[in-house]
């Protein structure tokens, strides 16, 4: 099975030695996406809902690229910069997803993200 690069202007660069996503077979592997907004590269981080709708739509956008949405998420990660944060990342998160089609996930606090953000999340779709 061939691997492919998914890059996608609709999502932040990355900002290290990585890709938004790699496809390879029907499944694509989206790195961790932070509240970077695509255009301007600037942090959308004003409270943590603006910071985890971004986040949302940078993977959402991913997605679009390789012809899937989030339906077709199999496992998301997602780190907070503090567990107390959790009720209101999960309640944006869930608003992206359909009810009863949600994917496997786990919730890690843990003690820094990159560029000293509060939620970084990640995802394995498949068709």
């Amino acid at each position: 099975m061939e691997r492919k690069i998914i890059n996608t202007s609709n999502s932040p660069a990355p900002i290290g030695p990585y890709n938004q996503a790699v496809l390879k077979g029907n499944t694509v592997f989206i790195s961790g996406q932070i509240a970077l907004e695509p255009k301007s590269m600037e942090l959308n981080n004003a409270s943590i809902k603006d910071e985890t709708h971004q986040v949302m739509l940078n993977l959402k956008n991913i997605l679009k690229e390789v012809n899937m949405d989030f339906n077709n998420v199999l496992k998301s990660s997602i780190f907070l910069s503090d567990m107390s944060l959790f009720n209101e990342v999960n309640e944006i998160y869930g608003s992206y997803l359909e009810s009863g089609n949600e994917p496997a996930r786990e919730t890690i606090a843990v003690k820094a993200l990159p560029m000293s953000v509060n939620v970084e999340i990640s995802m394995i779709a498949a068709i």
